[in-house]
This record gives structure tokens, sequence and C-alpha cells, in this order.
């Protein structure tokens, strides 16, 4: 085989932009797909996963590619903007090689590995040459010594570990720790199940129940049903109730029971209440805690409350005004303040004064029909709903009313967006 003319590690491309000849940006790497070959031989690196506008994951393969360092990948501009669909010999690097355990074939033990480097021969295909690893379990007094150590090695110095063998998740999560819950989400249903659900443990409970938001019911089904009962339940309390309610009526009664006993009883409680409604009612749409105040407050503590980072930009868009107690069932709903009002008058003004009287909430046994009608000829972000008592029970956000009507595989077809198309992965 011809001398390498080029080294790239993967750990290094993440992320990196992707252009055409004309310096169009395409899209940006997520992932580097490897081919196995017969005997123990390196892997050849077919092609990259492109990250395109749209959040669509496509395949580049390395032919199209004409240029990659450290800073830049140039293709030819060329892209089949078919969805990314792993094939049965091909292996992912980030998402199913890195965090594996290699065993060293000198018998100073075992290592995970942490980067992979490719080479470009003079043939122009790309080979998985060394292995950028850290040290794990060793076999005598001196290898323990040198535990932790990080090394770069051939690829023929170590030993893949067997498939049925745990791998850790450690790197994939700290590399894609700032990716928006929706793309992590997307990557996530790009791996096998084994891989997933160790990502999924890996997770922190909040970070995990944002995640889970994103997927479609089946996953969050397996996923969640991959945790311990009690991790779930925490995981469940740290999403938002409508769609912990979602998830719950997906499994059986008993399971939802018993992950209902293991809540905390005040989140228990917002989940169970909606879990009696229909799924196509306002009630079963609504969130139950949306931003709710008394008419004595002022506009300054309304915007305070709206700050809150964890509030989506639809339920930040209205406050609604009602009489003590302010936690649902409230007492008797009084109307809605919307933000825009808010930046328009001094801060010690009182809500009531600028209270909505035009709006009129929707019933909670509301036929979604009814409650994206309303929306619509409003031009609503937050709808309020009041059951038969006149009492605020919930309000429902246009991302709720879209969860709903879209189709339920709507996460997994994104619109194509206008590049030029290939014929076939490697054409």
């Amino acid at each position: 085989m011809s001398n390498p003319t080029s080294r790239v590690f993967v750990a290094r491309l993440l992320g990196l932009d992707v252009f055409d000849p004309l310096g169009d940006r395409l899209g940006r790497v997520r992932d580097v797909v490897v081919l196995a070959r017969a005997n123990g031989a390196p892997p050849h690196a077919v092609g990259l996963v492109v990250e395109v506008p749209g959040k669509k994951r496509v395949f580049v393969p390395m032919t199209r590619v004409t240029s990659m360092d450290q800073v830049q990948v140039i293709s030819t501009g060329l892209v089949n903007l078919r969805r990314f669909e792993q094939r049965g010999m091909e292996t992912l690097v980030v998402a199913e090689m890195f965090d594996s355990r290699v065993t060293l074939t000198d018998g100073s033990g075992s290592a995970t590995i942490e980067d992979i480097a490719i080479d470009q021969h003079r043939s122009g295909d790309w080979f998985v040459s060394k292995l950028f690893v850290r040290r794990g379990h060793s076999f005598s007094p001196l290898a323990r010594l040198r535990r932790n150590e990080t090394m770069i090695i051939n690829w023929t110095d170590a030993v893949q570990a067997n498939a049925a063998e745990p791998q850790a998740a450690t790197a994939f999560v700290a590399s894609h720790e700032d990716l928006k819950a929706a793309d992590f989400a997307e990557a996530l249903q790009e791996m096998s199940d084994k891989r997933r659900f160790e990502v999924a443990s890996e997770l922190q409970d909040e970070r995990l129940a944002d995640v889970l938001q994103e997927l479609p019911e089946e996953d969050q089904v397996g996923i969640l049903s991959s945790l311990d009962r009690e991790r779930a339940a925490d995981v469940l309390e740290e999403m938002d109730p409508d769609d912990a309610a979602d998830l719950l009526s997906e499994l059986p009664e008993a399971q939802q029971e018993e992950l209902l006993q293991l809540m905390e009883p005040e989140e228990a409680e917002d989940v169970r209440r909606l879990l009696e409604y229909d799924e196509d009612t306002a009630g079963g749409l609504m969130t139950p805690v949306p931003v709710i105040l008394p008419p004595e407050a002022t506009v300054a503590e309304a915007l305070a409350h709206v700050r809150r980072e964890e509030l989506t930009p639809a339920l930040a868009s209205s406050i609604f005004i009602a009489r003590p107690p302010l936690e649902t069932p409230t007492g008797r709903f009084l109307g809605v303040v919307h933000i825009q009002q808010l930046l328009r008058y001094p801060p010690p003004e009182p809500l009531g004064n600028l209270v909505d009287k035009n709006l009129e909430p929707v019933q909670d046994q509301a036929h979604i029909s009814e409650v994206a009608r309303i929306m619509a000829v409003y031009n609503l972000n937050a709808l309020p709903v009041v059951n038969e008592s006149g009492r605020l029970v919930g309000a429902v956000t246009v991302d709720d009313v879209l969860d709903h009507l879209l189709p339920e595989d709507w996460r997994a077809h994104a619109e194509d967006v206008p590049y030029k198309k290939l014929r076939g992965r490697n054409g």
C-alpha cells in the first residue's frame, strides 16, 4: 500500500463547515462512515455524514471530497439529498467507535478509543490508520501505573472488543453538548438501539428529558424502558408535564402507575390530571404550568417571570391573570396580558389594567380542531384553557397544536433543500 499523504483526526472534523468549490456552505460534518475489511485490515473511510440546512443528515462520499483538513472540507458541490441511512457493513466512527474498548496487542491491558485518525493514500482512498486511546484496566503492575495514560497507536496494535460489550458514551456526549436538543435527538435516531441506549444512559436527567421531547414516541418509549424505574421517574419529572403525559400514555397501565408512584407527588399530580383527558382535546394538549400571576402583580414582575430560561418562546409570550390560588386549577380566570403590552407600559403598572378581555378561553374538552381554528383566527402563540367552573387549568401553545396536526413521522422527513443531486451513494 502506498504511503499516506495526509492525515485527519475525526474529532477535529466534527462541526466543520463543508463548502462547494465556489465557497458556498453546504452543511457541517457530523460523523465519518467507515467500511470494515477482511482479515483485520484497517477500515476504509467511505464518506462523511453532513448536516445540511433543514437539519437533515446526508451522505457525502469521499470521492466527492476534494480537500479536507482541520479547518474546512471542500467538496465538488454535488450532494445527494436522500436522508442518510446506515448500511449493513458500515460503521459510524463517532456514534459507534468512540468510547469503545480495545485490547492492546502488546499484552499491557485495555484502552478506550477517544479519537481516530484517517489517512488519505496516493490512490485517493482514505483508511483508518491511528487510534488515540486512554488506558483502562491493566493486567500487570507496571501497566497499572500507566492507567489513564493517553497515546496514539496503530490500528493493528489493538483488538476490537466484543460487540455485545457495553460501549461508554462519554466522548460522544461531551463532543455534542452544545447541540440543541432537537439536533441531538436526530443524531440518536441514526444510531442502533444498543448505541442509543448507551448514549441516553450517559446524559444528565434534564438533558435527557429535553432530548426525549424531540423524539418520536416509539423512540421515547424504547429509551425510557431501557432505564431503571427510579431513573425513568426522575427523567419524567424533568419533562414538561404534557410531554410526560403523552409518553406515559404509550405505556401499559401498570407501568404508568409504577412510574407515577415513583415521581414526586406534585409532579405526578399534574401528569395524572392530563392523562384524564382524551388526546385530541384542549386538555390533552395543554401544559398545566403556564405563567400565572394575580392582577396586582406589576409589569416588572411579569417581565422577570417570562425571562426564565426554561420557558419556551410560546409560553413566554403570554401571562395569564387569575385570582388565587395561582396553581392550576386556579381561582377565577380574568384574562391574558401579552408580552408586547408589557413593553409598552412602565414597570410599576399593575397587570390588572392591561388584561385583554376580548380573548375568550377555550374549554378543556374542546376538540383540537376548535383550538387550532381559534389560534389561527387570532394569531395566537398560546391559548388559555379553562374547566367548566371557569378556572384556568392550563394553556395550549402553537407548538402543541403543530405536533398534533403534523404526521406522526414528521421529524423523520425534513424538506429537501435546493442543492444539486446525485443518484446512488457513490455516484
